[in-house]
């Protein structure tokens, strides 16, 4: 075997990471309100939140708690990556109509 050949496959036997993918959790926003308006997630993992706008209006996904915010077009859909994260919660929200568009990440 070829010495470059040999150490790359080394190299990926030893870096599980390159082999796992990061889970996706689906959300979804309808009549402004996301559903679910609470997700559960593994701790000190990525997780990528894909986020379906299924209103006819934009809306922004915001979290302080999170560090993130992102527009996302009225029948658009957008992945947000988040963690990985220690165990608790963090809330968002919908920034066009945050008096119904409510939402958590539960990390345990």
């Amino acid at each position: 075997m070829h010495k470059p050949l040999g150490l790359l496959l080394l190299a990926l036997l030893l870096a599980p990471e390159v082999w796992a993918e990061t889970p996706e959790i689906p959300l979804v926003i309808k009549d402004h309100r996301f559903e679910p308006a609470t997700v559960k997630v593994p701790a000190n993992t990525k997780v990528m939140l894909v986020v379906e706008n299924r209103d006819a209006t934009p809306e922004e996904f915001e979290s302080h708690d999170l560090h993130r915010e992102k527009v996302i077009a009225g029948g658009k859909t957008a992945k947000i990556a988040v963690g990985p994260l220690k165990p608790g919660t963090y809330k968002f929200f919908g920034e066009f109509h945050e008096d119904t568009a409510q939402g958590a990440v539960v990390v345990e």
